[in-house]
């Protein structure tokens, strides 16, 4: 019978993993690590050209056929938000960004989703792109400037999570 010397180090990763077998509930061994919380989202570069306050809360902008969707959540906890004002704006088939009426807003549902249709995104400057913003004095403001990977998609979505101010 040969014996083969067994080191400290051997015995305790030994024991750990049967350990882990043994008890899988076992927290620390086989339970990843957990977040804290949940950071809040960062203005993007970019995000508040040609942003114009007050916005006027719409059902749709212009004709249709473009779907702006997302999440708006709290920090921290990431609960979702009910009735969070949501400002959408692009260059679209209608309009450029800087037109009046290529403004829009909506508010988050109960789950904190929102969506507003709009006309389809178009690129300009090479990027098609949407903005978003929240700008209201309850959580400090972001604003969004999400691209599309293609000029042909119908749909943007992007989601906020908002610090309290």
């Amino acid at each position: 019978m040969t014996l083969y010397p067994i080191s400290r180090r051997t015995l305790v990763l030994a024991g750990a993993a049967a350990g882990a077998m043994a008890m899988p509930g076992l927290p620390g061994l086989t339970v990843p690590a957990r977040a804290q919380g949940l950071a809040p989202t960062q203005t993007m570069r970019g995000g508040a050209n040609n942003y114009l306050p007050g916005a006027p809360i719409v059902e749709r902008i212009g004709g249709g056929g473009f779907w702006m969707t997302g999440t708006v959540r709290r920090s921290g906890d990431g609960a979702p938000l009910e009735g969070i004002r949501i400002q959408i704006w692009a260059h679209t088939t209608e309009g450029r960004e800087n037109d009046p009426h290529s403004h829009g807003a909506t508010l988050t549902a109960a789950d904190g989703t929102f969506r507003l249709e709009m006309p389809q995104i178009v690129p300009v400057f090479g990027q098609p792109h949407g903005h978003l913003a929240y700008d209201d004095e309850t959580f400090e403001t972001v604003f969004l400037r999400p691209v599309m990977a293609s000029a042909s998609d119908t749909s943007l979505s992007a989601d906020f999570v908002l610090q309290p101010a």
